[in-house]
């Protein structure tokens, strides 16, 4: 886990997100969270912004109750992602410089589970992570997780 203490230490890359999150729950999560699932897994953090030279901070968030609360809401809500992998030791607040800050533990998926996908349609909804970003999934990378479910 994170040493949410030495914070600015961190940098985003394959398997670490941050996101601000201050007006609410950002909508870029849940390709985030596809893209964690389909590729190694990874943490998300919710109140942790990006400094000018690429390390993070903590911010100030308002409820983060409600950000989990709406996080949990759409998770597990089957019209818009395909498979909640968490269980809610993968969800928390913890405090980094006096601030409290959520943290999305995201494992890898299954095989059998793959891909994890947001929306309906799992060719436009299938992402992987690169480096530090998320990725759409081609048709043929989409196949390749279907055909896996077929063996």
């Amino acid at each position: 886990m994170l040493d949410l203490n030495n914070l600015e230490k961190y940098k985003e890359n394959n398997r670490i997100e941050a996101k601000e999150a201050v007006g609410g729950l950002p909508h870029s999560i849940w390709e985030t969270y596809s893209a964690f699932a389909n590729t190694l897994g990874g943490i998300i953090l919710l109140g942790v912004a990006e400094a000018e030279d690429k390390s993070l901070y903590p911010v100030d968030l308002d409820v983060p109750e409600k950000l989990i609360t709406e996080f949990w809401d759409i998770v597990n809500n089957r019209e818009y992602v395909s498979a909640n992998i968490l269980s809610d030791e993968d969800v928390q607040i913890r405090r980094a410089d006096g601030k409290r800050v959520v943290v999305i533990k995201v494992p890898q998926a299954a095989d059998c589970e793959k891909p994890v996908y947001i929306g309906k349609d799992v060719f436009h909804g299938t992402y992987v992570r690169c480096g530090e970003g998320d990725y759409r999934c081609t048709p043929e990378q989409v196949h390749k997780f279907t055909d896996k479910n077929r063996l």
